[in-house]
């Protein structure tokens, strides 16, 4: 019962270490234009990301303590060390300022654990078809997005080579997604995960940059300080509506780890995500953003590319329409993907100049080493326990 007690307060600081973390996913744009203060700013997403994991279903949460690790190879004590792995990870690039998944994270806290303790077999892989039916729809949408794209500029006069790989790229992007909304491609678990981390911040990057210059063409001809302050005003709405997807999304992580615990131990008998977990996952990622991970904020708001407040609605309204979108179906997407390509996107209507491509690429690499060092981290964990006391694990 001990180490149910305390994976449970292990969850609720994950979630808190993940506000703490993504505080800037929601507020960002609304820092950097100056909409709100970061006081306020904070507040409004500690706010509403209460209110985003009563809004969605808790799909997410079941992807997260049933979907990665099989749950009959899942123990108090390797949920725990999975957690151990994650919190770690999730703390550190916090105090470095750089933004990462949580989500992420903690998939990889789940993989490395449930491999050192029942091998690979423990793991949930994704079956010949899932594969098969993702790389059809896939293939689909690359072709069509060459296609589409290529005639759009030989149409110009403007067409160049490199547009058919444009296209490809926001045709599988768009692709995706659209097929899984349809009901005609269903993935989960591991593949799931590993699709999103190129399809989130991709996703985020083409409706941002759509949206961006749409909104541009719209108020072209408006005097520039009518547009200044229309746009700080639906920034506070466009931040609102961010927060309750990265709530609705992120506070679902410790939701899907605290009940498989409670699975694990024999507290429930079947995997339903009780009411005070989701209060207290809720108010745990609330506590975080309201404390706010000031550097990570600023290196969201200041150093990816200087944002206006047309675009800083722009990227938010983005960002928590395709997490809001996520949130229905399950996935479980990284919030701070989404929203870093949203950011970029708007800022990528001036031009590839406007975007600081050394900062992104650093944020990359942070994004790729997050799953496999969580998983070594929550790996070496189990492996230490395990050698100390054995019997326990």
């Amino acid at each position: 019962m001990d180490i149910i007690i305390i994976g449970i307060a292990l969850a609720l600081l994950f979630n808190f270490a993940n506000g703490l973390n993504d505080a800037a996913n929601s507020i960002a744009t609304i820092v950097a234009t100056k909409a709100l203060t970061p006081l306020q700013a904070v507040l409004l997403a500690g706010v509403f990301n209460l209110l985003g994991p009563l809004l969605f279903t808790t799909a997410i949460a079941a992807t997260i303590g049933r979907g990665i690790v099989d749950s009959s190879f899942l123990t108090p004590t390797l949920i725990l060390t999975a957690l151990v792995g994650a919190v770690l990870w999730v703390l550190a690039t916090s105090l470095l300022g750089i933004p990462v998944s949580s989500s992420h994270a903690l998939i990889g806290g789940l993989l490395g654990a449930g491999i050192a303790g029942a091998g690979v077999g423990a793991v949930i892989w994704p079956s010949l078809t899932m594969i098969e039916q993702t790389a059809f729809y896939g293939i689909i949408g690359i072709i069509l997005g060459a296609v589409a794209v290529g005639a759009f500029t030989h149409w110009r006069g403007e067409f160049k080579p490199w547009h058919l790989l444009l296209g490809g790229i926001i045709g599988v992007t768009v692709a995706i997604p659209l097929a899984i909304a349809a009901g005609l491609l269903h993935v989960s678990g591991i593949l799931a995960v590993i699709l999103f981390i190129v399809i989130s911040p991709m996703l985020g990057f083409i409706v941002a940059f759509v949206f961006g210059i749409v909104v541009t063409c719209i108020f072209r001809n408006y005097a520039p300080w009518r547009v200044t302050g229309l746009f700080k005003n639906l920034q506070i709405f466009s931040g609102s509506l961010q927060a309750i997807g990265h709530g609705g999304n992120d506070a679902q992580n410790a939701m899907g780890i605290i009940t498989a615990m409670l699975l694990a131990g024999g507290l429930i008998s079947e995997f339903a995500v009780p009411l005070w977990v989701i209060l207290a996952s809720s108010l745990a990622i609330s506590l975080g953003t309201l404390l706010g991970g000031w550097r990570v904020i600023d290196k969201m708001a200041n150093r990816i590319t200087r944002i206006r407040p047309y675009q800083g609605f722009a990227a938010s309204t983005s960002a928590g329409g395709v997490l809001s979108l996520m949130n229905v179906f399950g996935v479980p997407v990284s919030t701070t993907h989404a929203t870093t390509g949203a950011i970029m996107g708007v800022g990528a209507t001036r031009g590839y100049s406007a975007v600081k491509w050394g900062v992104v690429r650093e944020i990359l690499i942070a994004w790729v080493l997050t799953i496999p060092a969580s998983a070594v981290v929550a790996g070496l964990c189990y492996i230490v326990g395990y050698a100390l006391i054995g019997g326990v694990f």
